[in-house]
C-alpha cells in the first residue's frame, strides 16, 4: 500500500471508496444473492432477481432487456431511480433504499392481448394483499392504480403501478414508500407503511411475500385466459377499491371532467360513473379525485 492509498477503516460507511449502502442504518440495502436464493426456483415464475444501486426507471431497463428476449419472469430492483416514472409521466422520487421499486418482465402467452389491461390491477390485489396480511395495515386500491393507507384520518398513497407494452412482454413496475419519514414526504398526499404504523418494514420479507403472492394470482388468471371473473380478479379488486361507492371528479384527457357516483368496474377494467342525470359513463384513462358532500351548501371538496 502506497502512501497516496486511503485506508480502509473496517466500518461500515467508512474508508468506502464510494458512497456506502450503509449510511443510513435504518435503510440497510437488499442482498440480491439471499433473495435469488429465496425466490428463483425450478419451474417457478421467477427466472432472475438483480438488485442495482441506481438506475433511471428499472421499467426502461427491463423493456430492454425484454426487446433482447429476456424470459419472462425477470425482477429488476433499484435502490435509488433518477427518473422513476408514474401515470401521466408523473415523477416518483424517494430517498436510496426508502422503498421497494421493483418492475417485472411477463410474457402472458396465454391471454389475449385486449386482457392485457387488467396487469396493473393484478399487480395492485397482490400488493394490498400482501401489505394487508404482513405489514398488518389495511391498504386500498384508489382506481386504476394508487396504493393507499389511512393516515390521521386522510387518505394517503403510498404506492403506484406503471405497465407498459414492449418487445413482446409487459413490463409492470411498482414503487412502493416503506420507511419514508414525515420530512422526507414529496407531496402532503404521500405516505409510507412506516408512517401508517406498519408492523413490519423490513423490505426483503415484504418483498418475498409480495412476489409470491403475485405469482399465486398471476398463475390464476393466466390458466383462466386472462379472465377477470373466472380468475376472480374483478371481485378481488373491487374489495379493496376504495374508490367505488364514492362521489368522484375524474379529470378526462382534453381537459373534460366527469362528475357522478363510481358503482363499478366494468368486465374490461373500466371505471363505471352514474353522472347525476342517472347516466352510466365507463372511463378508461383519468384522473379520479374522491369527494365528499360539503355539509352546508352541498358542494363537492375533492380529497
Amino acid at each position: 500500500m502506497t502512501s497516496d492509498t486511503p485506508r480502509r477503516s473496517g466500518l461500515r460507511g467508512l474508508g468506502h471508496a464510494g458512497p456506502s449502502p450503509w449510511t443510513d442504518l435504518d435503510r440497510p440495502p437488499l442482498d440480491a444473492a439471499t433473495l435469488r436464493r429465496d425466490l428463483v426456483r425450478p419451474g417457478g415464475l421467477w427466472t432472475s432477481l438483480d438488485v442495482v444501486e441506481e438506475t433511471g426507471s428499472t421499467n426502461t431497463d427491463l423493456a430492454a432487456r425484454a426487446r433482447a428476449g429476456a424470459p419472462q419472469g425477470a425482477v429488476l430492483l433499484a435502490e435509488s431511480q433518477s427518473s422513476g416514472r408514474g401515470r401521466l409521466e408523473r415523477q416518483w422520487t424517494a430517498p436510496a433504499r426508502s422503498g421497494l421499486f421493483l418492475s417485472l418482465l411477463l410474457r402472458p402467452d396465454e391471454v389475449p392481448v385486449e386482457r392485457y389491461g387488467w396487469l396493473p390491477i393484478l399487480v395492485g390485489v397482490a400488493a394490498a394483499s400482501t401489505l394487508s396480511r404482513v405489514a398488518e395495515v389495511e391498504v386500498g386500491l384508489k382506481w386504476p392504480n394508487d396504493l393507499q393507507v389511512e393516515v390521521d384520518g386522510a387518505e394517503r398513497k403510498i404506492g403506484g403501478i406503471l405497465t407498459e407494452l414492449g418487445g413482446g412482454a409487459v413490463v409492470a413496475g411498482l414503487g412502493l414508500n416503506v420507511s419514508l419519514r414525515a420530512a422526507e414526504l414529496p407531496v402532503p398526499t404521500a405516505a409510507s407503511l412506516a408512517l401508517a404504523g406498519a408492523a413490519v418494514t423490513d423490505r426483503p420479507t415484504l418483498l418475498r411475500a409480495l412476489l409470491r403472492e403475485f405469482a399465486e394470482l398471476y398463475g390464476e388468471w393466466t390458466a383462466a385466459g386472462g379472465d377477470p371473473h373466472t380468475s376472480g380478479l374483478l371481485r378481488a379488486y373491487a374489495q379493496r377499491c376504495t374508490t367505488l361507492g364514492r362521489p368522484v371528479k375524474v379529470l378526462l384527457p382534453g381537459d373534460r371532467e366527469l362528475v357522478g357516483e363510481a358503482v363499478a368496474v366494468d368486465g374490461a377494467g373500466r371505471l363505471v360513473v352514474r353522472t347525476p342525470d342517472g347516466g352510466r359513463q365507463a372511463v378508461g384513462a383519468g384522473d379520479v379525485v374522491h369527494v365528499r358532500p360539503e355539509p352546508r351548501d352541498g358542494r363537492w371538496l375533492g380529497r
